[in-house]
């Protein structure tokens, strides 16, 4: 999406895409706005124990967990209801329900969960989270667990529907060491694990000259 001035640069969108494997259509969330920062923190996974020499050792990649604040308004919609009748029905219910689902089990599961233990029946499925992978641009694509939301409604129509939302999000990006090899995030992660070897490595010959002011003569 780009904007009007025809000379302003074409802006990216950012968003998260749900995956309730083994089901291969996904659940698309597209950042009407972009956050305006991104906050990342990586702490180091220690190996724990050993010995001399055993300072620097790590038992894989870093936890990392990233943290930001998503801004929607159903404002434009409204102002052409006859282009937009579900958001005239429904306001953002739809979208506040879709990142809500990021957290929850698959809906079928439950109802059939529910109905063997009303049975009596002991054996139950697992009930487990979607796959979701954040998508910030080309170069980071990432397999996350969303850990939090909080939502903020700050605004409703006549019928109490909200139409302006304010979501604080928390996720926790997963690695090799969490998902199994079969899973299509294990690849995900792999393939941005690689993209950050590169990156380094453009940094480094991007700095030559201050790397030779650091080496000694």
């Amino acid at each position: 999406m780009s904007s009007d001035f025809p000379r302003s640069p074409r802006v990216m969108k950012g968003g998260l895409v749900a995956y309730q494997l083994p089901e291969l259509t996904p659940t698309i969330i597209v950042y009407q706005y972009n956050p305006d920062e991104v906050q990342r923190k990586l702490r180091l996974r220690g190996g724990g124990g050993g010995g001399r020499g055993d300072s620097n050792r790590v038992n894989g990649p870093p936890e990392e967990t990233l943290s930001f604040t998503l801004d929607i308004d159903a404002a434009d919609q409204l102002e052409v209801p006859s282009e937009n009748a579900i958001t005239v029905r429904n306001g953002l219910h739809p979208v506040i329900a879709a990142l809500e689902g990021l957290l929850y089990p698959p809906y079928p599961l439950v109802i059939a969960n529910e109905a063997l233990a009303i049975a009596g029946t002991a054996f139950i499925q697992g009930e487990q989270a979607p796959m979701v992978l954040l998508v910030w641009g080309p170069r980071r694509v990432l397999p996350v667990q969303i850990d939090s939301l909080s939502i903020r409604e700050q605004a409703f129509d006549q019928q109490l529907n909200p139409i302006r939302v304010q979501v604080e999000m928390s996720a926790s990006v997963q690695t090799y060491r969490d998902l199994d090899i079969t899973n299509p995030g294990y690849w995900v992660y792999m393939s941005s694990f690689t993209q950050k070897e590169v990156m380094a490595t453009l940094n480094t010959f991007g700095n030559r000259t201050g790397i030779q002011g650091l080496l000694p003569l």
